[in-house]
């Protein structure tokens, strides 16, 4: 991935001082116990959801759910929201800032998200996705069908998705201009039309004192330094949910222009001097 035209936040363990990697430490072990305590817990329940059959998940994702939101409060960011998550079949949609939206978006909506193959990979985020019940689709025409086929079934068993159209995370001071391809499965013939999608902008406002671009991560970052100086932060963030009305894929006669309404809906949303 190239790394793009901005600037990276300073987010140097040397400026927290030894109570920032004091804080670092404690909290990177308070994780490791919620997920000591969770992990079993989703494990067996979806156990349980397998022996159920099919895509169905009545269960892991308040599990998940409970994870993301007490990994949120050990880092010390608080999550507002403004409107109201959809309770209609379809997607979410929205802008893309940090690895920090998995669990920000988790912990609010029971979602499922649809990212690039790689992320599975990924060490940590690759983790948190699979156990989040990600749906994982490689960026290749000749698997459209494939991918259409696995968003049919995942919709048909009742769970809402999530993507970022953006294609890549940001700095969270600006929204790139959403990318339509994704959208073309929501027009499948066999889904009737009926689903919806909802937007959703994402903004994230740095703890007093840090870089306003403090939370995001993009281009060629890695992932450790970054979490490490979440993990150390000593003042609190935000993480601010606006979530705008769904769109009727039915009102919309092709992918781009309900791409371009979904993008038009987040940067609505975004403070002034975003971009």
């Amino acid at each position: 991935m190239s790394v793009p035209p901005w600037p990276r936040p300073d987010i140097s363990l040397r400026k927290t001082g030894t109570m920032g990697r004091a804080r670092a430490v404690l909290r990177m072990a308070i994780l490791g116990c919620v997920l000591a305590v969770l992990l079993p817990l989703m494990m067996l329940t979806r156990l349980i959801e397998r022996m159920l059959g099919g895509q169905t998940r009545p269960i892991s994702p308040y599990v998940t759910q409970v994870f993301f939101r007490a990994c949120l409060g050990v880092m010390n960011i608080r999550v507002e929201i403004a409107g109201a998550p959809m309770d209609l079949p379809g997607a979410v949609v929205g802008n893309h800032a940090s690895w920090l939206d998995i669990l920000v978006l988790n912990a609010r909506h029971r979602v499922f998200f649809v990212s690039k193959s790689e992320v599975a990979g990924w060490p940590v985020i690759g983790f948190l996705a699979r156990l989040s019940g990600t749906l994982f689709i490689r960026r290749d025409a000749r698997e459209a069908r494939a991918q259409t086929a696995a968003l049919e079934t995942r919709l048909a068993a009742g769970q809402t998705l999530l993507f970022f159209p953006e294609g890549t995370s940001t700095d969270g001071l600006r929204v790139l201009p959403f990318k339509a391809t994704l959208f073309q499965a929501f027009f499948a013939p066999a889904l009737g039309r009926a689903v919806h999608i909802q937007p959703v902008s994402v903004i994230y406002e740095a703890p007093e004192g840090a870089d306003p671009a403090f939370y995001g991560w993009f281009g060629a970052m890695e992932f450790a330094p970054h979490f490490a100086a979440v993990l150390a932060a000593r003042r609190r963030g935000t993480a601010r949910l606006v979530y705008h009305a769904p769109l009727r894929v039915a009102d919309y006669a092709d992918r781009k222009t309900l791409a371009k309404d979904a993008e038009t809906a987040v940067r609505s949303a975004m403070p002034p001097g975003h971009s």
